[in-house]
């Protein structure tokens, strides 16, 4: 089997990244909403009058939400695929990929909140 390389393995890459992208659109709720609050948020931050640090923290944690929330419905998705009946190690496994999801929305808040409003 022939490797793929150079430009051809590049463009194959971000064929299966846009699939991913759909797929988690396609499935997952909390990722169209998160989506929807980055739609939201990321021009408001290029309209508000802060410095262009501020600019790059305000956005910065939205799209580590959204990365996140990729990598979480990636857990449950292969979580849901080993098998249906409930293992403690399955629901662990979800739950952390939630509190991650948690965490980064938690930075999101706390960052907006201590440039706009402290």
């Amino acid at each position: 089997m022939q490797k793929n390389t150079g430009l051809k393995r590049i463009i194959l890459a971000m064929g299966y990244s846009l699939q991913g992208f759909k797929s988690t659109f396609k499935h997952e709720a909390a990722f169209r909403q998160e989506l929807l609050l980055a739609v939201i948020l990321i021009p408001l931050a290029c309209f508000l009058e802060v410095s262009q640090i501020e600019r790059i923290l305000l956005i910065t944690p939205i799209i580590l939400v959204i990365m996140v929330e990729i990598i979480n419905s990636a857990i449950e998705a292969v979580v849901d695929r080993i098998g249906s009946e409930h293992h403690k190690l399955a629901g662990r496994a979800k739950d952390m990929g939630s509190a991650a999801v948690f965490v980064a929305l938690g930075l999101t808040a706390y960052i907006w909140i201590e440039i706009l409003f402290l």
